[in-house]
């Protein structure tokens, strides 16, 4: 999931947070409403918010759900820009996404 920090906030970009679909897979459904309920804002047409106080929490969450082995890899990890700070408590579910600067 494309994610970035501004300001002590964590937003994960909107395209790549689980969407819920009522006929869809336990699983996915319940990885999007774990995320959700510590999200501070998660609205459908904007990124979601995680604010520093939760990120212990979201990333023991998707270390969980990464190693279930029911979602894809890119499903549960943070991808940053190449050149972004990861906080140490993230960097366990957490890589950087050098395709951002690479015009090629």
């Amino acid at each position: 999931m494309r994610a970035h920090i501004h300001n002590d906030v964590l937003y994960l970009h909107r395209d790549d947070v689980p969407q819920y679909q009522k006929t869809g897979s336990v699983v996915r459904n319940t990885f999007f409403w774990a995320l959700r309920s510590i999200a501070d804002r998660s609205r459908r047409d904007q990124d979601w918010e995680y604010e520093a106080a939760v990120w212990i929490a979201l990333n023991r969450m998707l270390m969980a759900f990464a190693e279930s082995g029911y979602l894809g890899y890119r499903e549960t990890l943070l991808e940053f820009e190449g050149d972004a700070q990861i906080p140490e408590v993230l960097r366990s579910t957490s890589t950087w996404d050098n395709s951002v600067h690479d015009p090629g």
